[in-house]
């Protein structure tokens, strides 16, 4: 990339290039935005960001154009949102929103609206939930999440509804149901977790994997049975403990784990495979160039795996990027 960046986003548009936008370099915020064309593998700046920052979400909608919401600057918490539009590149204002908010989550619903809960800001923040409709660019206050969330995870579901899991406050998980805008509680995690990762498998399960918040839930993984609601605890350990990582659902339905920390950031990746419900570590000829964490990980149209920035545990800000070409 032309700058090294972590606490970013990566979004991959309607035409297959890659949105890059903020994110913290060296106690700098960024406002600045790169695009990554698979067709050439070069990077090329685009308009800046109104304003700077890290930790934010960024959202496509159903237009193609690109929502940003929140994040922080280096000295606080935002609540400004703003929308990219492909076709100039450049960024127009849109609605604030009612809370400011970092470390949240952000959902794309079928009506078009986006939903967004959690967070670091105010009081209120923690449990909140707001939806941003790009007809009127408002946001508009929708129910309470049941439990205070940072740094957790969401998961669309078959049936449309969203999981959220885990976060700062411990190993429960709930159910929003975008036709009430009411949040429910479903089976709590067999640990707590923070940081770590879900993703949708094909068969409609959401597998979660890794945490920050204790040793042997770092190794661990868990698959969510939305006709139950119900977790199952993998007997299959990951290799290597993990928080900070990237997964990524790959074209034959296997998941792509990469780098993330515990103790040391490392540059390995591993693969999960659903049947089997065991982690198979990358031979050492394919791991990444750099240990990396607080990086982004994206699926091109082509399958590929684009893994970009980050940072290392010597708070090395990353520039490079690098492509995973599945088997």
């Amino acid at each position: 990339m032309n700058a090294a960046r972590s606490y970013h986003t990566a979004s991959v548009l309607t035409d297959g290039k890659v949105l890059v936008t903020g994110g913290y370099n060296i106690n700098v915020t960024l406002a600045s935005c790169e695009l990554y064309d698979p067709a050439t593998q070069t990077w090329t700046t685009t308009g800046n960001m109104h304003l700077e920052r890290y930790r934010h979400t960024a959202s496509v909608l159903t237009d193609g154009k690109v929502l940003v919401a929140g994040g922080s600057t280096h000295s606080s918490w935002i609540n400004s949102s703003e929308l990219y539009d492909p076709a100039t590149g450049n960024w127009i204002i849109t609605g604030s929103l009612n809370h400011p908010r970092d470390s949240h989550i952000a959902a794309v619903l079928k009506n078009g609206k986006v939903l967004v809960a959690g967070g670091y800001g105010d009081r209120d923040t923690p449990y909140s939930a707001e939806l941003y409709d790009p007809s009127t660019g408002n946001w508009t206050k929708t129910g309470d999440m049941k439990r205070a969330r940072e740094s957790h995870t969401v998961s669309i579901l078959t049936n449309r509804n969203i999981l959220v899991t885990g976060g700062s406050h411990g190993n429960s998980a709930e159910l929003y149901d975008p036709s009430t805008g009411n949040w429910t509680l479903t089976g709590s995690m067999h640990y707590e977790r923070q940081w770590h990762k879900a993703v949708v498998l094909a068969n409609g399960t959401v597998l979660v994997s890794g945490a920050i918040n204790a040793n042997t839930a770092g190794s661990t993984a868990e698959l969510y049975d939305p006709s139950t609601g119900n977790w199952t605890l993998l007997s299959g350990y990951l290799n290597k403990p993990r928080y900070y990582h990237t997964a990524s659902v790959l074209t034959n339905g296997n998941v792509l784990v990469t780098g993330g920390c515990h103790v040391t950031c490392g540059n390995t990746a591993e693969l999960f495979n659903p049947a089997t419900g065991n982690w198979t570590i990358i031979g050492n000829m394919n791991n990444m160039t750099n240990g990396r964490f607080r990086h982004t990980a994206s699926i091109l149209a082509n399958g590929k795996i684009l893994v970009v920035g980050g940072d290392d545990q010597n708070e090395i800000y990353l520039k490079s990027a690098e492509l995973y070409q599945p088997l």
